[in-house]
């Protein structure tokens, strides 16, 4: 409507004044409520097909949508193991902070589990102590056995040095009993070395191995314990949240109740644009909107991110063949947008539906001075309906509560 009256300024409103000033013609004479169309025809055919130029124009150089919403992502509060519930530290809407315990789970298995562990470990560092003793021990016998082994190779030499001397001395029996009694005392050294090396090894190998199997034993357990607590993972604020004691949770079943981040919802502005539209849209884009959480205010955005594809053309493949015309809806372009001064989404309620206007800007291109004068001209006017559209939201900001409290059926 404010296009055609617009174009009638132009056309229309000329086509009578020459008709009613140039010709003499007068209004309810020459000029009557059944001969308008003769007279004025002209000025009418000029301003519909003007209003329908204009329209295009600025539709497609300047899109607007309705179908834009401050989307935020939630987190699903669910634990990674089945159990009974047994505490519960938040009410159905509350906020929490990273790191705290939004409900905890039966762990009487896993505390039982815990302790076994602790144990376990606590057994192989006694085992270790006992080990390093069992080395002392064997040292002292290996020492022993050399003292005994040294004892006895001294006095076989010395009789084997006085037979030598004066053979017949010493009776041969007894140089081949103390000759026994050498070989005897270097196998217990032997013996007392191999009990040394043995406890040793085990000091220095199988009990650190066993220590380790049974800290990362410990550490198993330790998380199957903290599985059992089911934490915030980001500050934020939690929302249906009815687990109550008594109840069982599993991973597989419904969430126990939605997390919703802090600030989520509060940054960005998605749109969906006509896919027609796609051609103009363009990162850096200056554009305006508003809301109905927050009516009668104009917020400047800028257009950050244009996805370059639609969702309405994605598939899952599977067993059946793509029918294109299960497809009813055209798509639209998503795009992303951001306040153009901080803050500017304060009050906007995340989730809200907004009304989005995007401007093209040809200033650039205007002041190359390689660009043509008529170009030019053609530009100027591109950038100037923009105007038009401007208006035209902040009449939709002004009748936005009207509508929605008035014409939906409050």
């Amino acid at each position: 409507m404010l296009e055609l009256l617009i174009c009638s300024l132009v056309t229309v409103l000329p086509d009578y004044l020459f008709r009613r000033y140039v010709q003499g013609k007068r209004f309810g004479k020459e000029i009557t409520f059944f001969s308008v169309w003769f007279e004025l025809r002209w000025g009418i055919t000029s301003c519909l097909m003007l209003t329908i130029a204009l329209i295009t124009m600025i539709f497609y150089f300047h899109p607007a949508t309705d179908t834009a919403t401050l989307f935020f992502r939630t987190i699903p509060i669910l634990p990674e193991a089945s159990g009974r519930v047994a505490e519960v530290n938040f009410d159905f809407s509350a906020p929490v902070k990273k790191g705290d315990v939004i409900f905890r789970l039966d762990n009487s298995k896993q505390e039982a589990a815990l302790e076994t562990a602790k144990r376990k470990v606590a057994e192989v560092d006694a085992a270790l102590v006992a080990a390093e003793a069992d080395v002392v021990k064997a040292e002292a016998q290996a020492q022993e056995a050399r003292s005994a082994h040294q004892q006895a190779k001294d006095e076989l030499d010395v009789k084997s040095e006085l037979q030598r001397r004066n053979p017949g001395i010493v009776p041969q029996r007894d140089i081949e009993k103390l000759q026994v009694l050498v070989d005897q005392r270097q196998a217990g050294i032997d013996a007392a070395v191999a009990v040394k090396q043995s406890a040793t090894l085990r000091v220095s190998t199988l009990l650190p191995a066993e220590k380790a199997s049974a800290e990362a034993a410990l550490a198993q357990a330790q998380v199957d314990m903290d599985k059992t607590f089911v934490r915030a993972g980001v500050d934020g604020r939690v929302e249906q949240f009815l687990l109550r004691v008594g109840d069982v949770v599993n991973p597989l079943m419904r969430p126990a109740g939605i997390l919703i981040p802090e600030g989520a919802g509060r940054r960005i502005l998605q749109a969906g644009f006509g896919q027609i539209e796609a051609q103009v849209m363009r990162e850096g884009m200056v554009a305006e909107a508003t809301c109905i959480s927050r009516p009668w205010v104009i917020i400047p955005m800028v257009v950050t991110t244009v996805q370059d594809y639609i969702a309405a053309g994605q598939f899952r493949g599977g067993e059946q063949l793509v029918e294109a015309q299960n497809i009813i809806r055209p798509g639209t372009v998503l795009v992303f947008l951001e306040p153009l001064y901080k803050g500017g989404l304060e009050g906007v309620t995340p989730g809200s539906s907004c009304i989005v206007n995007a401007y093209t800007s040809n200033h650039d291109e205007i002041s190359n001075t390689d660009t043509s004068a008529g170009r030019r001209i053609a530009l100027h006017v591109v950038d100037g309906v923009g105007l038009v559209h401007a208006l035209l939201l902040r009449i939709q900001a002004l009748l936005l509560p009207i509508k929605t409290l008035v014409f939906s059926g409050h």
